[in-house]
């Protein structure tokens, strides 16, 4: 038997959290869902965040689900008291599931201007543990133009350097890449800093949290990744995410068209 897991986020940035997760397991049949029409998720003030999420809890509310993937930093930051309450089953998100994972003293954050606002992470982390510092800063162009499908790579490692700039001057020591869309450009980001600073993809912490959640049979055992069992859906631009699809994930699949908006 399958487990039926929601992944969400407003364009390709769950595609770090899809990736991690079948690396580990294949015993999932996962439904995305992509708001293009609202990307990015991250300029957009908070109640509209909230709003958001509230559409995307019925939407997923008819699937099924036995868990939800929160791929979205933003709508983790503004509103996960929304999806949890709303739709009642195990969610796991990534500010709470990377928290339990820094270790060192100076730490800093890249992420959505709506994500730094909140101060999520910042408060998070140091509650947890003291003498601990998290440096914040937000990075308002990163998202358009990593889901551009036509990447413009001197831009974003122009970007990289001044985002990085603020951070670097504080001594860090660890960096989150607190939205999902920045691992899709850990190599660029990892040029731009010194060796010993560790980066941290937060949906390696979340899958863990799920997986020790939602134990592994070993009739499924992952030797390969496979996306058989994944259905895409969005709310608008649907050939440009079959691009994407491709481009990022090697592969061609079905991308469906919903509509979430409740008022339309």
């Amino acid at each position: 038997m399958k487990l039926k897991i929601g992944i969400f986020d407003s364009g390709i940035g769950g595609f770090t959290i899809l990736n991690s997760l079948l690396k580990t397991r294949n015993d999932v049949e996962v439904f995305y869902l992509a708001d293009l029409q609202r990307v990015p998720y991250g300029n957009k003030d908070f109640e509209q965040i909230r709003s958001f999420a509230k559409e995307i809890c019925i939407w997923f509310k008819d699937k099924n689900l036995d868990a939800l993937l929160i791929a979205c930093n933003t709508t983790n930051a503004c509103a996960l008291d929304i999806l949890e309450n709303n739709l009642q089953i195990p969610s796991f998100d990534l500010i709470n599931s990377v928290s339990e994972i820094v270790f060192k003293k100076y730490i800093g954050v890249l992420a959505t201007p709506a994500t730094i606002r909140s101060s999520y992470y910042k408060k998070i982390i140091e509650s947890k543990r003291e003498n601990i510092k998290v440096f914040q800063q937000a990075c308002p162009e990163f998202v358009s133009e990593i889901e551009k499908t036509n990447l413009n790579f001197s831009k974003l490692n122009n970007l990289s350097k001044i985002y990085l700039n603020s951070l670097l001057k504080e001594n860090i020591e660890e960096i989150i890449l607190g939205c999902s869309h920045y691992p899709l450009i850990y190599n660029l980001l990892k040029n731009n800093i010194h060796s010993n600073i560790r980066i941290i993809d937060p949906s390696a912490a979340l899958i863990n949290k799920f997986n020790n959640s939602f134990l592994i049979s070993k009739n499924y055992d992952c030797e390969s990744i496979s996306y058989d069992n994944i259905m895409f859906f969005v709310t608008a631009k649907r050939e440009e995410f079959s691009k994407k699809v491709k481009y990022w994930l090697k592969i061609n699949k079905e991308i469906r068209l919903v509509n979430l908006r409740s008022n339309d």
